[in-house]
C-alpha cells in the first residue's frame, strides 16, 4: 500500500449485466488516477451461473470471458481480452489491481451424479436430521467448451462435502457428502454448529485433489491477469489452514509485495482476532467491526456515542492489516448481510476512514457513481472528491484525538515536513457545535476555512496554535489553511 493510499471497489451488486463493465473501466482508469485513486478491487471476473451472475455463483474460473459457456462468451462484466486490457490500462496509470476470489463453492454443475448424504439442521450443522441416503446432486462439471484448456481437471461429487438440493425429488435442504473422510471442515466459523457450508456445491479441502487444483489455479490466475492482489471471500466458511497454506504457495511464487485482503464477514473482533492468529497476521482484513459501528451510528443518530466510534474494530487494535470501509456489495439494499449506511452520516463516515492515519480505506463504487437499480443509491461523489483530495494533500503528520463528547468529536492532523499543511476535523452527529483544537504553533496566525464550505466562517489560529472550529447540525467539517 502506498502512503495514504486509497482502494475503490469498482463495482456493486446491481450493475446491469451489459458486458460492458471491463470497458467502463479501462475508460475510467486515468480518472482514477487524477482522483487520487491508487488500487481497484475488481468484481470476480471468471464465469459463473448466467451472464446476469455478478461472478459469486463460481461456474468455471479458467473461464475469463473467452468460453461459450452458461450462455455467452463474456461473463456480466466482460470479455476476456476486455478484462486485461483494463487491468493493463490501470497499471499503466500506476493503480494497482486486486481480483476478486471466490473459493468456497462452485455452482451451475453440467450434470447430477448419485451419492450418499445426511440431511443436517439448518441451525446447527453438526446434527443429522436423517439416516443417509442416496440422492441425487449437481455436482459433475465438465467445461465442455473449453476441452481441458489450462486444466483438464474435472469437478465431480467427491471434491465437496456439502450441496443444497436433491433433483430426485426437488428437496432443498442441507446435505453432508458421505464418503471415505467426508465431514465438515475443521478450521472455519463456528456459527451454526459449523459454517463450512455456504451455498451451492461446498468445496471440500481435505481433499488433496482439491488442494493441488486449487494451488495450480491461482498461480495460473496470477499469471494470466498480471494481477497485483486477490481479496479472498467468504473466507469465515474455508478452512483457516488451507487460507494459511494457499497464501504460503502465493508469496513462494509471487514475493511478500503480492497483496492479500479477507473478507471475514464478523461483527465480534474476539473472533477475527483468533482468526489472525491462526492464519500467521499474513493478510488484511475488511473491518467488518467497524462497518457495524458505522452502520448503527447512521441509524441512532445522537443517541449514539461518538467517543466509541472505534472501540473494538480491527483498526483500532490492528491498525496494519485493516481495511476500513464504509459500505460494499454485500452491505447493499436487499442482499442478506444489508446494512447499508444512512444517507445523512455517509460524508461522516467517510471522513473517519480517509481522513485518519491508521487502516488502507476502500470506497465503494455505488457510492462514488450512485446505482439506478431497483435498489438505488445516491452518489456522493463531491464530498468523495474533496475527501480524497484532501486525504492525499492534507492529512499527514501526527494525530490528536479530542473524543470528549458523545455527539462533537474532533480530530487533528499536525502534517509533516513534506506535507506541512496539516487539517482539523469536526463532527457533529447532534446540532450545530464548535470545538476549541491545536493544529500546532507553527500555524500561529493563518486563516483556516471548511473546506466543504459549509461554514462560511474563516477561524484565525491563535498564538499557541489553537483555533475554535464549527461544525453544522449532523454533519462533518474540515478545515485547511486557506
Amino acid at each position: 500500500m502506498s502512503v495514504n493510499g486509497v482502494m475503490m471497489q469498482y463495482f456493486e451488486w446491481y450493475i446491469k449485466p451489459d458486458s460492458n463493465h471491463w470497458k467502463r473501466l479501462k475508460e475510467d482508469a486515468r480518472h482514477l488516477k487524477e482522483l487520487g485513486i491508487t488500487s481497484v478491487w475488481i468484481p470476480p471476473c471468471y464465469k459463473g451461473t448466467s451472464k446476469d451472475d455478478p461472478g459469486y455463483g463460481v461456474y468455471d474460473m479458467y473461464d475469463l470471458g473467452e468460453f461459450d459457456q452458461k450462455g455467452d462468451i463474456p461473463t456480466k462484466y466482460g470479455t476476456k481480452e476486455e478484462l486485461l486490457e483494463a487491468i493493463n490500462e490501470l497499471k499503466n496509470q500506476g493503480i494497482r489491481v486486486y481480483a476478486d476470489v471466490v473459493l468456497n463453492h462452485k455452482a451451475g454443475a453440467d450434470e447430477t451424479q448419485k451419492f450418499m448424504a445426511v440431511e443436517v439442521d439448518p441451525e446447527n450443522r453438526e446434527e443429522s436430521i436423517s439416516d443417509p441416503h442416496e440422492i441425487e446432486g449437481w455436482t459433475k462439471f465438465n467445461f465442455d467448451a473449453r476441452e481441458g484448456k489450462y486444466s483438464d481437471f474435472k469437478w465431480s461429487w467427491e471434491h465437496f462435502n456439502g450441496t443444497d438440493y436433491n433433483n430426485e425429488n426437488e428437496k432443498t435442504a442441507i446435505y453432508l457428502i458421505q464418503g471415505e473422510g467426508k465431514s465438515w471442515g475443521d478450521g472455519v466459523d463456528k456459527e451454526f454448529g459449523n459454517y463450512d457450508y455456504l451455498m451451492f456445491s461446498n468445496i471440500d479441502y481435505k481433499h488433496p485433489d482439491v488442494q493441488k487444483e486449487t494451488k495450480n489455479w491461482i498461480s495460473w490466475f496470477i499469471k494470466e491477469t498480471n494481477i497485483d492482489g486477490i481479496r479472498l471471500d467468504a473466507i469465515k466458511h474455508i478452512n483457516d489452514w488451507f487460507i494459511k497454506e494457499l497464501l504460503e504457495h502465493i508469496t513462494a511464487e509471487f514475493g511478500e509485495d503480492f497483496y492479500r485482503v479477507g473478507e471475514y464477514w464478523e461483527g465480534r473482533k474476539d473472533i477475527i482476532d483468533k482468526y489472525l492468529e491462526e492464519v500467521d497476521y499474513k493478510l488484511d482484513l475488511f473491518d467488518v467491526p467497524l462497518h457495524y459501528k458505522l452502520f448503527e451510528a447512521s441509524k441512532s443518530g445522537k443517541e449514539f456515542d461518538m467517543r466509541k466510534i472505534f472501540e473494538g474494530t480491527l483498526v483500532k487494535d490492528h491498525p496494519a492489516l485493516a481495511v476500513t470501509f464504509v459500505d460494499n456489495h454485500d452491505s447493499q439494499t436487499g442482499q442478506s448481510l444489508e446494512s447499508f449506511i444512512e444517507p445523512w452520516f455517509k460524508s461522516i463516515a467517510y471522513s473517519l476512514i480517509l481522513l485518519r492515519k491508521d487502516g488502507y480505506p476502500c470506497v465503494f463504487y455505488g457510492d462514488y457513481y450512485g446505482s439506478d437499480s431497483e435498489h438505488p443509491i445516491d452518489s456522493i461523489k463531491e464530498a468523495l472528491d474533496k475527501l480524497i483530495a484532501l486525504r492525499i494533500n492534507h492529512s499527514y503528520g501526527d494525530q490528536d484525538d479530542y473524543f470528549d463528547h458523545e455527539n462533537v468529536i474532533g480530530w487533528v492532523r499536525k502534517g509533516n515536513e513534506e506535507h506541512p499543511k496539516g487539517l482539523a476535523v469536526i463532527i457533529s452527529t447532534g446540532d450545530e457545535a464548535e470545538k476549541s483544537m491545536n493544529v500546532g504553533d507553527i500555524h500561529k496566525g493563518e486563516i483556516w476555512i471548511d473546506a466543504f464550505g459549509d461554514i462560511k466562517e474563516e477561524i484565525e489560529i491563535d498564538e499557541q496554535g489553537s483555533g475554535v472550529f464549527k461544525v453544522g447540525a449532523g454533519s462533518v467539517s474540515v478545515y485547511v489553511k486557506k
